[in-house]
């Protein structure tokens, strides 16, 4: 059983000395950075190495690779955990046996945060991006944000800094409820699609954490105008107000003439006048993350048009659809997508800029609930939207294995089985894609897990191929 957040933790008032047990994943290490800025001594462990690691320990802090007792010294006075750990880690056990604090990293970041102006982004899809909007949004009005978000922003090359300005924006994680640890002043809801059922047992309580979390703010809410889960939620809220964005023709901003052949454009009418934008990135859903950022920013009271020109400013985050190298013509991408609708939203992102070229998705199912849950689903959009796929097997993260529950199960649910190989040898996987491959084709790698670790196989193979 992995770790769960206990709302009802008390946070000491002196968190000292943080040791932090998982340490290299995105959300854990931009709140270790947050921490050594903030003066505290950081350890840490993780099970690999990686660039977030590399990057905390040029600030200072001392990282073990590996989870043994020994990482725990002496003079450690706050663990740090993530959801993602099991319950038997060795540095969770021991600092459980000595008394120590023991906070999930919501909690820890709670701490942190504690008294200023929060901005908490939430939902199942578009967290990431919608978190880096508004970041990059309010730079360039001239505001100066702390922030954690779960991708590194482009153009600034990290998730996560401290800023002197008042507002504090979070990416806020809902998988575990954890996101209503946080004292929200501005919640952003981007849609309310179902997941983590594991978590919450059904949709009902999925949709109340949701009406929890939004009522819980203290100005205002913004939340999506066309996402049904999300509809249901905001006719459930109390709050007394809530601004809407999206498409329908009664939202508060109302985004409409998306164009999407290349970066996408549009339009957004606010309060009886019209603005206009083209992103840097592509998608029509993220024409959608704009104009969700955007109701953010102007319900800040910030200029609109001035908002929306800080937020056409982003250029992306690690993991969204990121271009990792281009071999004989055929250009290797990677995305965190992880749920059906998000696949279906990065592949057809994908579209608008392949041209002529095909897409050759290479799917690795994330948790064996969801793969059992939703392998229809992803069944259905990785063959509509993807012109070959390569399904991997499962990465199961914080769940024990499931008998019967594979990679295959996504594969055997094509209606057209010509079109995809179910391959869990990843060596075989990438020579497999390498061969399939055209000149202006895009590989796109699909998962939330590890599976961009696959991405040199995939260049490999390509250039043995190709070359």
């Amino acid at each position: 059983m992995t770790i769960k957040p206990d709302p009802n933790a008390e946070i000491p008032a002196e968190l000292g000395n943080v040791h932090f047990v998982g340490i290299g994943g995105s959300g854990m290490s931009g709140i270790a950075r947050l921490f050594l800025g903030d003066g505290h001594r950081v350890t840490g462990s993780d099970v690999r190495d990686s660039d977030n690691i590399a990057a905390l320990r040029a600030l200072g802090a001392e990282i073990a690779i590996g989870h043994d007792a020994a990482n725990l010294r002496d003079d450690v006075d706050t663990v740090v955990v993530t959801g993602a750990l099991w319950q038997d880690n060795p540095e969770y056990r021991l600092a459980l046996e000595r008394g120590l604090p023991v906070l999930h990293r919501s909690q820890a970041l709670a701490a942190l945060i504690a008294g200023r102006r929060l901005v908490s982004i939430a939902g199942a899809h578009g967290k990431t991006t919608s978190t880096g909007m508004i970041i990059t949004g309010l730079l360039a009005l001239g505001a100066d944000p702390s922030f954690v978000n779960g991708g590194v922003i482009e153009e600034l090359g990290t998730s996560a800094a401290s800023g002197r300005g008042e507002l504090f924006v979070v990416e806020a994680d809902e998988s575990d409820g954890s996101f209503l640890l946080y004292d929200t002043s501005v919640a952003l809801v981007t849609n309310v699609d179902p997941d983590h059922l594991d978590h919450y047992g059904s949709l009902e309580a999925f949709e109340q954490a949701f009406v929890d979390f939004a009522d819980r703010a203290r100005e205002f809410v913004a939340i999506s105008s066309d996402d049904s889960g999300a509809k249901r939620v905001a006719a459930r809220l109390s709050h007394q107000r809530v601004m809407t964005f999206g498409e329908a023709a009664d939202a508060t901003v109302r985004v409409h003439d998306i164009e999407t052949d290349g970066p996408v454009s549009f339009a957004i009418d606010f309060e009886g006048a019209e603005y206009r934008a083209t992103l840097r990135i592509p998608g029509r859903h993220n024409a959608i993350n704009a104009a969700g950022a955007f109701t953010v920013l102007v319900g800040l009271g910030f200029d609109p048009a001035a908002s929306l020109d800080g937020i056409a400013r982003f250029a992306g985050t690690g993991r969204r659809f990121e271009l990792h190298g281009t071999v004989g013509g055929v250009s290797v991408y990677d995305d965190y997508a992880h749920h059906p609708t998000e696949v279906a939203a990065a592949l057809a992102a994908a579209r608008t800029v392949v041209g002529d070229g095909r897409i050759i998705a290479v799917h690795q199912p994330h948790l064996y609930s969801r793969t059992r849950l939703f392998a229809k689903e992803f069944a259905e959009v990785l063959e509509r939207y993807a012109d070959e796929t390569v399904v991997l097997d499962v990465y199961g993260a914080r769940e024990d294995p499931e008998p019967g529950v594979t990679g295959a199960l996504v594969s055997e649910r094509f209606a057209d089985p010509s079109h995809v190989a179910f391959i869990s040898d990843w060596q075989q996987a990438a020579d497999h894609t390498a061969r399939i491959a055209r000149d202006g084709d895009f590989v796109v790698t699909l998962g939330c897990g590890d599976v961009y670790r696959i991405v040199p196989q995939l260049i490999g193979s390509l250039e043995r191929e190709r070359g």
